[in-house]
């Protein structure tokens, strides 16, 4: 059988996908729907090319770990692009199926605490939320137990001779990155002195923003459609996501402006 574009890309079961479950359908669950299956799209993308990144960092394959920074930053503009879709549903349009979503949460996305490990945002007691020996848990158990995209972004300046020895003892100690002066030191070095490995540092910061900024806007959003109720699944809803905000992915990248 001749290959067309709708079998590679399988374009009649990706349509088959979008299941309204409120009677009518009420209109605007639609967009709900199709909005949160393209994030964990882009999720999936994100992490195939962070877990590239890491093996560019591991090779000491500068270039691409360039092009790579550049394409996830990319797909990030994308996603808060997409926000501006998801809040042009009001908040009575939202009302009108939210109670069919049950416990269904976005906080449930295994994909983005996936996202968030391999970031080094490894808060273990995300597990609890998925059974013992399932699919997500056994990939975020996967996660928890692997490198973190900044561990191999240390690895990659060690070989590069760049003060390994700071580098080899840079630590992450609880569930997320512990700033470390040491490592600043290194840091600041490499924006004096090596202007090539300074932009990969700046990629790096390009990332941790823009994964900030999609944070804010869905705040943002999430206030603007629910205000200060609850959010589904039982979260504290707008309090929860406002606790995330402002709490950089790489400490060490931010510490430093200080100090030009």
């Amino acid at each position: 059988m001749e290959l067309t574009y709708g079998r590679y890309l399988k374009v009649e079961e990706l349509l088959s996908l979008q299941q309204p479950l409120s009677e009518g359908p009420e209109h605007d669950e639609m967009l709900f729907i199709i909005i949160h299956q393209v994030y964990e799209l882009w999720f999936k993308q994100i992490l195939h090319e962070l877990d590239k990144l890491k093996i560019c960092f591991l090779e000491a394959d500068r270039s691409k770990a360039l092009h790579t920074l550049k394409r996830v930053r990319s797909i990030l503009k994308v996603l808060v692009s997409q926000v501006d879709v998801l809040e042009t549903m009001t908040p009575l349009e939202f009302l009108s199926f939210r109670e069919r979503l049950q416990s269904a949460s976005g906080f449930q996305s295994c994909q983005f605490r996936e996202l968030e490990f391999l970031l080094g945002l490894k808060h273990s007691k995300h597990l609890e939320y998925y059974p013992k020996g399932s699919q997500e848990r056994v990939r975020l158990e996967r996660r928890l137990g692997e490198k973190s995209l900044w561990d191999t972004f240390l690895h990659f300046l060690s070989t590069q001779g760049l003060d390994p020895e700071k580098l080899r003892q840079a630590k992450e100690q609880g569930d997320s990155p512990i700033p470390s002066e040491e490592i600043q030191n290194v840091l600041e070095q490499i924006y004096r002195n090596h202007t090539d490995f300074a932009i990969v540092c700046e990629m790096l910061t390009d990332l941790d923003e823009g994964l900030q900024e999609w944070r804010y806007r869905h705040v943002q959003m999430v206030r603007r459609t629910i205000g200060a109720k609850s959010g589904t699944g039982g979260s504290s809803g707008v309090d929860y996501l406002k606790g995330t905000l402002m709490k950089p992915i790489f400490p060490d990248l931010w510490a430093i402006r200080d100090r030009f």
